[in-house]
């Protein structure tokens, strides 16, 4: 869409919205979920009333009329025309220039020879030292473990919850997961299920690439993927999900910064999207098709293993508040009933009950927005008699911004 005109009708892919407050004033911020559109754009009032109106079925001679009845203000064509350029260049329209963008980035990505640290030097730092420094920091702190202890090798780790909410809010939470790796006997397999945040044609995704990391690249087991693929069929190899996801990728970091003067290691990165159709259909996560056949598939080719395997969950849990549409809050009295039900919750988790997860979901619809269980769920699932222990709990919250996510540590022995 480089020459856009007034018969032009506009259609705005798939995103997601919230309101924020900058500098005393409301925006809704517009971003991509996919994170193809890499930059997020924040809209005042006018703005958020033509952008919402670009659906494929108005031109921009209509979104001008829809303007005038609204504000009574005559806006230019040409300022439209340059919305809708503007929101084509940054890959927010669907069109002719975004499937080429689109295909071009498909393509190489699949081509490339390893996942790239996809949100290095934004989330995270790009360069070893300065990352080990701010991982050191998270160890350090007063809400972390304070030291990364000795190996004990009496108590095996068979699995752990980590968050996967941005290190700079849940750091101190990684490390208390992490430290019961460290107190641990490395294992030689790590398989991390994570949380997918988009859409992916399939319940899971697998990707063979390795990932790399600022600290030199997480392998992946090829010849253990190659297994698993033989199990449940090749469809499931869907690389490109994994491209901008951040779930595993977290966990990836904190693996090679714990385990970087340790024996080698290799993983097994495992998307999971959404269970949501399982329980509006009135059926169980354990009688689904695509679950049995992944989770039966794992748990034979890693009882066959010699060497140690760990499961690693990359999980939050509540996401409440006006954000992510709550008609009100969070408050400190909704943050409290949200603690009460989110450790209610990993009671289930330590007993080992994935039925019991998937159960505590379906029964309020997934209320407080639990992004991580599907992924929580398959680790217990892919575990025999699993037993946690809950090591950290925490709540990051803004309440002026209208959001609250919760997200913890458990250890799984």
């Amino acid at each position: 869409m480089s020459q856009p005109d007034h018969q032009l009708r506009p259609r705005l892919r798939p995103v997601e919205a919230f309101p924020v407050r900058m500098n005393g004033q409301e925006y809704i911020c517009v971003r991509d979920p996919e994170n193809l559109a890499e930059q997020p754009i924040f809209l005042d009032r006018a703005l958020s009333f033509l952008v919402s109106r670009m659906n494929g079925e108005r031109s921009l001679r209509d979104i001008q009329a829809d303007f005038f009845r609204a504000t009574g203000e005559i806006l230019p064509i040409e300022s439209l025309e340059s919305l809708a350029t503007q929101l084509d260049e940054h890959h927010y329209l669907e069109g002719p220039s975004f499937t080429e963008f689109f295909q071009g980035i498909v393509k190489a990505y699949r081509d490339g020879p390893s996942r790239p640290a996809r949100h290095a030097g934004s989330a995270y730092p790009a360069t070893a030292d300065a990352l080990v420094t701010e991982l050191d920091g998270y160890v350090a702190h007063p809400e972390g473990p304070g030291s990364v202890p000795r190996p004990d090798c009496s108590v095996p780790l068979r699995g752990f919850i980590s968050p996967h909410i941005d290190f700079s809010r849940g750091g101190p939470t990684y490390a208390h997961a992490y430290s019961a790796l460290a107190a641990s006997d490395p294992a030689e397999l790590y398989i991390i299920f994570g949380t997918c945040h988009t859409a992916m044609p399939l319940r899971f995704s697998i990707s063979d690439k390795d990932y790399d990391t600022p600290l030199g690249p997480a392998e992946t087991d090829r010849d253990f993927v190659r297994e698993l693929l033989s199990r449940i069929g090749n469809r499931y190899l869907d690389e490109f999900s994994h491209r901008g996801e951040h779930s595993i990728e977290f966990q990836t970091v904190f693996l090679k910064y714990f385990l970087r003067n340790g024996p080698p290691f290799r993983i097994v990165p495992i998307l999971v999207g959404s269970f949501h159709d399982i329980y509006l259909q009135g059926k169980r996560a354990a009688d689904e098709p695509e679950i049995q056949a992944v989770a039966g598939a794992v748990r034979e080719l890693t009882a066959k293993m010699s060497g140690r395997v760990c499961i690693i969950a990359g999980a939050d849990l509540a996401h409440v508040g006006q954000r992510f549409g709550d008609s009100f809050g969070p408050t400190e009295a909704s943050l409290r009933r949200v603690e009460s039900e989110d450790l209610e919750f990993l009671r289930i988790v330590e007993k080992g009950d994935a039925e019991g997860v998937f159960e505590s979901i379906a029964a309020d619809n997934d209320s407080r927005r639990i992004c991580g269980y599907p992924p929580i769920y398959m680790t217990l699932r892919c575990l025999d008699r699993p037993e946690g222990k809950l090591l950290q709990y925490r709540q990051w919250s803004d309440l002026e911004a209208g959001a609250a996510v919760t997200y913890a540590a458990v250890a799984i022995h």
